[in-house]
């Protein structure tokens, strides 16, 4: 495939979207429990993500049908593809859902860290927030979307590098943590990680975003190419987290919840803009995954109930897409707690991995679906070493649960 020049494009809603509040609590978390040892997961997590990313991609500008659509074809039976259709709703849907209250409520802590009086006007914060993530998703054109959440991931690339340059990591650690060793009770932490990277919905997202940037599969090493810098630069953000935290935390026995907590911590160390900046970005982060959540609903929602073409409706968009950020508003609206249950959730992504790349590889190897874009043996051979790596995870994860594994 040839190697085409990079322009910033639907990759960059996929960082958009996994840089969300969880992955800002998950990457802090781990810098301040664990240090610099769990960078590696940090990697695989990116490296994997593109691999899928990609396939997703693929699937759709070769069929020209979004992933949940091309999943429906698969199946054969028509009481099968509505059962697959109803339990792919609840799951993605109400997960969205659920994310959202954590997505609004984590851009309302980004204004707090700001400005810590701002606190007693949480209620038309929340409300803003909603209405701004609504209004650019049912009244924006779909590349102004787009490019309004570029420039928020570069924004967010910004605030995360000064913030991790003002806390002058010992480099020499951050290479150490590329090699991949688990610490005592760092498990759960580094499945979190991968959870909050690879991110189901956004493989959705990104299948029906390229379509609609793209139109033939002439176009698809361009779109690869968004894809690889795209979430490369997603990935470095999540490093920078981790490193902030380990190089200003980490052995300090202070207890952190949070980012928000973080830049609390860092204010007698490095001075109130070390504070704003981390601020900024985790507001950026929770307003950017407050857009990508409804609007990824909205694509799966419209797949699955109209057919595909120019003409295809909007009306199941919106519903899904009103869905999303009503249920989010009422759960931030509610004082709704995000970081303990938005940590939960990433474990639960990175136990649901191995499943979700299994039915995406299947797809990638659908000769009547792919032609001649169909995995070669590369691309199986990474397809292979994913699932390998994933389901040791989650089956170490399950047996030390069960206490069969030390």
């Amino acid at each position: 495939m040839k190697i085409a020049r990079y322009r910033p494009g639907p990759g960059m809603m996929v960082s958009a979207a996994f840089i969300g509040p969880g992955t800002v609590t998950a990457c802090t978390l781990a810098g301040a429990n664990f240090g610099f040892a769990l960078i590696w997961a940090l990697v695989f997590a990116t490296i994997t993500t593109i691999i899928l990313q990609s396939i997703a991609v693929r699937v759709a500008l070769v069929s020209r049908m979004g992933l949940a659509e091309a999943m429906m074809q698969t199946i054969a039976s028509p009481a099968l593809r509505w059962l697959a259709a109803l339990l792919l709703i609840a799951a993605l849907a109400l997960g969205n859902a659920a994310y959202e209250a954590g997505n609004i409520s984590g851009a309302l802590l980004g204004i707090e860290a700001l400005d810590s009086n701002l606190s007693n006007n949480r209620p038309i914060i929340i409300l803003a927030i909603a209405l701004l993530a609504g209004g650019l998703i049912l009244f924006s054109k779909p590349r102004w979307v787009e490019r309004i959440l570029i420039a928020m991931v570069l924004f967010m690339c910004l605030a995360f590098l000064l913030t991790f340059l003002i806390t002058r990591p010992d480099i020499s650690a951050i290479l150490a943590g590329f090699i991949p060793t688990i610490p005592d009770g760092g498990l759960l932490t580094a499945i979190a990680l991968i959870g909050t990277t690879i991110v189901p919905y956004n493989l959705f997202l990104h299948a029906a975003s390229a379509r609609e940037r793209w139109t033939t599969a002439d176009d698809l090493a361009e779109a690869q190419t968004d894809s690889a810098v795209s979430i490369g630069v997603g990935g470095l953000i999540s490093i920078t987290i981790l490193a902030t935290a380990a190089a200003s935390l980490f052995g300090s026995n202070k207890e952190i919840a949070s980012a928000v907590d973080m830049a609390e911590q860092l204010n007698p160390l490095f001075g109130s803009f070390a504070s704003a900046t981390l601020g900024a970005g985790f507001f950026a982060a929770g307003l950017t995954s407050a857009i990508t959540a409804p609007l990824a609903t909205g694509y799966i929602v419209q797949e699955i109930f109209t057919k595909s073409g120019s003409d295809r409706s909007r009306l199941p968009f919106n519903i899904g897409v009103l869905a999303v950020i009503l249920s989010g508003t009422f759960g931030a609206l509610l004082n709704y707690k995000p970081v303990e249950i938005i940590f939960v959730a990433q474990i639960a992504n990175g136990l649901l991995l191995p499943v979700i790349a299994f039915f995406l590889i299947k797809l990638a190897n659908d000769r009547a679906l792919l032609g001649k874009h169909i995995n070669g043996w590369k691309g199986n051979i990474a397809g292979a070493a994913i699932l390998i790596i994933t389901s040791m995870l989650g089956i170490r994860l399950i047996a030390r649960a069960m206490g069969w594994w030390p």
